[in-house]
């Protein structure tokens, strides 16, 4: 799916003022863009250069994750909740080249985002592809709004990559995943992926990119991010760097990023708070097994 392209005309665009969405599009070499967001993009990556890794390695865990889940996993419908800017393989694309008949819709409620939805839609070309007009900050009007097309009595990919560190507090952010969840059946999984607070660096970059005027982000530590999926049975090989989750075979792996992702099912049983089995995960690690390498609590890298 390619962008359509949006003049600064359309109604609700503001390109005064830097546009975390525009900004992300600019660091994966996108076109809609201005230069107010080139601008706090090239400032951004002065500080830390590894955001551009980041923003690759990002989008390349998000293909592999839908592709694990419309194949192994036999998903067939997925709700992506936060989806910004259309780029390289989104969320349908990856889900349709290996189930031609999976259902995807997007929501997302930023003006730039919505403009751009419906110029696709209204092409009439992606009839299993849909959009919700709606903030994550409701789970129950995303939900409400989702299940016109998603048959929500059967399991879902819900995939929330690189937007819950726009909620600033965590326990808020920890009850959008935990609202989103309770209205989706057992069997359903949960995709995230966000940086952790392991470097200075980026640290340092995200309180300049905030002083620009951009919407705030935050890091959260290893624990929290794992508290995303409390009750959750993790996907081999669990909370890792975003590189380490079923790499694909004969890619190289990038540079050292504080990224982690992981991927969740809801259990068929689930009525309680069930933990994490813990033979699945190596003592002093967050990481399951499967990854030959473990990540640290205290630095966010390797063991």
């Amino acid at each position: 799916m390619k962008g359509f392209l949006v003049t600064v005309d359309d109604p609700g665009i503001d390109t005064s003022v830097p546009h975390s969405a525009r900004i992300w599009n600019y660091w994966l070499g996108g076109t809609d863009n201005y230069p107010v967001d080139q601008a706090a993009g090239d400032q951004f990556s002065a500080i830390y250069p590894g955001i551009v890794d980041i923003a690759r390695a990002d989008r390349a865990f998000l293909g592999r994750v839908v592709r694990y889940l419309a194949g192994q996993a036999g998903v067939r419908q997925f709700l992506d909740v936060g989806a910004g800017l259309p780029t390289a393989v989104n969320t349908h694309e990856a889900a349709n080249q290996v189930t031609p008949d999976a259902r995807t819709v997007y929501v997302d409620n930023d003006p730039l985002v919505v403009t751009h939805a419906e110029k696709l839609l209204a092409t009439g070309q992606q009839s299993k592809t849909h959009f919700v007009n709606a903030s994550m900050d409701n789970p129950d009007e995303v939900l409400r709004e989702a299940a016109r097309w998603l048959d929500l009595t059967q399991p879902v990919g819900l995939t929330l990559m690189g937007v819950l560190g726009h909620v600033t507090d965590y326990a808020a952010a920890k009850s959008i995943v935990t609202g989103l969840l309770a209205g989706l059946p057992p069997g359903s999984y949960l995709a995230i992926n966000d940086s952790i607070d392991t470097s200075e660096a980026l640290e340092q970059a995200l309180r300049v990119y905030e002083a620009s005027g951009a919407v705030p982000y935050r890091t959260r530590s290893l624990e929290e991010f794992t508290g995303y999926f409390d009750g959750l049975e993790l996907v081999e090989p669990g909370v890792v760097l975003v590189d380490d989750w079923r790499p694909d075979p004969g890619v190289l792996r990038g540079p050292e990023i504080p990224q982690v992702g992981a991927v969740g099912r809801k259990r068929v049983s689930l009525c309680s708070r069930i933990p994490t089995p813990r033979r699945r995960i190596r003592p002093g690690s967050m990481t399951s097994t499967w990854a030959a390498r473990t990540i640290s609590p205290s630095t966010g890298k390797p063991a």
